[in-house]
């Protein structure tokens, strides 16, 4: 089975079981399936492999036509370990509206492709199977709602890929008491040296939970919690009288070990395992700071795509070498592009210490009803996602999609607006990036995207890009892709500028896809590559910079690897100018 890894790593229960690899599958184009019932029992035409899209290779239909209805289903015989808890299932991710039936009854439905969602399955259990069955509907012809890279009409061409439609993360059972731990948030105070616990239980129902942080397996703290109605609160040190607690960063990645036990009566019914990484992140005099120090920021842009599993990570492995390709490479983090990434990435970026900016896929056209759904989605990922020390802003919105007329709109210059203040109350402990690119109103950081860098034989184009580079009022003044940088009466008001694309730079030899400018081999790639990285260590005012782009990603063959990661030149070279002076 691919994908049999532990699904949410950071919320950790003993008792569960992988429900990923072969289901029923069919398509519904008709719109048949509701009326004929095929939740209680049809005859299902296909196989694929959960949780690969159909259009993916992996799934093992591979199939790039639009279907925009689809319906899944698997009888699993449940695992004797699971009984006598409640069961819940879990589907980590599924494009884009969905409805859960269980034992031919409705037990869930959710809109929203990037995050999860659970039912309570126990009491359709019959003699220690369960059926499930999964509809997605994924609407092709909405331009409206957020789907990041994802083509809307039957092609792919420029900057879209093929669509992802329904399951696409694990689907998977766990154990759970009758009253159990929901949700632990983890909120680190790096200045005062406290964690504070936040803890929402299952029912409104009285309790206590012990703390356990642990340090490389030896006791740190503990301490315990009082709950209330479902709720409780309490604040742990971190400090000790003869060592201060050890702070996360990329170069030492540090992370605590958390047990959370809740009790009722005096007894023990739930223990849940975690981790938490003690850092901070914040801006001040221009600069990004980390842990109170002025941090520069290395960043290549990760569109999270593979080749034969698309959105789907093939193996967990696979995170695990873009994180260290990119490292080696000299590169500090990632900007993940127009997607919310699986729980594992951010789980690897955490223990191997890699920066993420965390984005959300935004839509193509602007609609009260797409905003207030981009909306819930994003704070969905931000709620889920809030703990990880790797992430270190937010990104909602990305050259103005799903806001193209923002820069005359005053209802979409208001949306926005909204939006980043929407996210900075989500979560204050992180800088938000209002819309990068160009056209900001409110934000943490400026981030720009210039590639007017010029082919090497364009002498006058690249001495304009240095030029564009060198202050802030030549930053401010350039107006990328003819975008200017503040909309709506907004300015500057001293937050960080960062260039948070630029280059893509592709070889001649990739004549069946596209770059923003072309090497005519490695050594001209490499020689691009260090003009770009000089007269970006040269600028006075850049915080920091996200290269394009980690991979090629189909027809784009722009990236520093190609699409099965390969790198294109060697890594200790562009290492070398990644990590000039600055």
């Amino acid at each position: 089975m691919r994908r049999s890894e532990y699904p949410r790593p950071d919320f950790v229960r003993p008792l569960w079981q992988n429900l990923n690899g072969p289901w029923e599958f069919r398509f519904d184009d008709d719109d048949r399936g509701h009326r004929e019932r095929w939740y209680e029992d049809a005859a299902f035409d296909k196989t694929i492999e959960v949780p690969f899209c159909f259009q993916s290779p992996l799934s093992g239909i591979h199939d790039e036509t639009f279907h925009d209805r689809v319906w899944y289903r698997r009888t699993v015989e449940v695992d004797q370990a699971l009984s006598g808890k409640r069961i819940l299932l879990h589907i980590g991710a599924c494009d884009y509206q969905s409805e859960v039936y269980a034992g031919g009854i409705a037990v869930a439905r959710h809109t929203g492709g990037t995050t999860g969602f659970s039912a309570d399955v126990t009491d359709q259990v019959k003699d220690g199977k369960l059926t499930i069955v999964v509809f997605a509907f994924d609407p092709s012809t909405d331009e409206t709602i957020p789907r990041g890279k994802q083509y809307w009409i039957e092609k792919h061409e420029i900057i879209w890929y093929p669509r992802t439609t329904g399951i696409w993360q694990t689907v998977w059972l766990e154990a759970v008491p009758e009253v159990h731990l929901e949700h632990v948030g983890t909120v680190p105070d790096f200045d005062a040296g406290t964690v504070t616990f936040e803890a929402r239980l299952s029912r409104r129902v009285d309790a206590d939970m012990a703390v356990e942080i642990q340090a490389e397996g030896k006791p740190f703290a503990s301490a315990r919690m009082t709950i209330a109605r479902g709720r409780g609160r309490i604040t742990v040190a971190m400090n000790r009288p003869k060592a201060d607690f050890r702070a996360w960063s990329p170069e030492d990645p540090f992370l605590y070990d958390l047990v959370f036990t809740l009790h009722r009566r005096g007894l023990a019914v739930d223990r849940v395992t975690s981790y938490l990484g003690m850092r901070k992140v914040h801006t001040e005099n221009g600069r990004v700071y980390l842990n109170n120090r002025p941090y520069y920021l290395r960043l290549v842009l990760d569109q999270g795509y593979w080749e034969e599993g698309l959105l789907t990570a093939p193996a967990d492995q696979d995170f695990l070498t873009d994180i260290r390709l990119a490292k080696a490479m000299g590169f500090n983090g990632a900007r993940k592009h127009q997607k919310v990434e699986d729980p594992r990435f951010l789980y690897h970026a955490d223990k191997e210490g890699f920066l993420v900016w965390g984005e959300i896929a935004n839509a193509a056209r602007y609609s009260r009803s797409g905003g207030a759904a981009l909306r819930r989605e994003f704070a969905a990922a931000v709620r889920r996602d809030a703990a990880h020390p790797c992430i270190v802003a937010w990104v909602p919105l990305n050259e103005s999609w799903g806001v193209p007329e923002i820069a005359r709109s005053v209802e979409q210059q208001r949306y926005a607006t909204a939006l980043y203040r929407f996210v900075k109350q989500l979560d204050p402990t992180r800088p938000v990036v209002m819309n990068d690119g160009w056209e900001m109103t409110e934000t943490d950081l400026c981030a720009i995207h210039n590639y007017s860098h010029g082919e090497d034989a364009e002498p006058e184009k690249q001495a304009r890009y240095r030029k564009a580079l060198s202050t802030k009022e030549e930053i401010l003044s350039f107006e990328p892709a003819g975008r200017a940088i503040y909309v709506g009466g907004h300015r500057h008001q001293g937050e960080p500028i960062l260039l948070t694309e630029f280059g893509g730079i592709a070889f001649k030899s990739d004549h069946d896809g596209w770059g923003y400018t072309t090497a005519s081999d490695q050594e001209g790639f490499l020689k691009t590559y260090g003009r770009l990285l000089s007269d970006i260590a040269a600028s006075q005012v850049l915080a920091g910079y996200c290269y394009t782009q980690l991979t090629d990603v189909f027809q784009e063959k722009n990236g520093l690897l190609t699409f099965d990661r390969r790198p294109k030149a060697p890594v200790e070279r562009i290492r070398t100018w990644n990590l000039l002076p600055r």
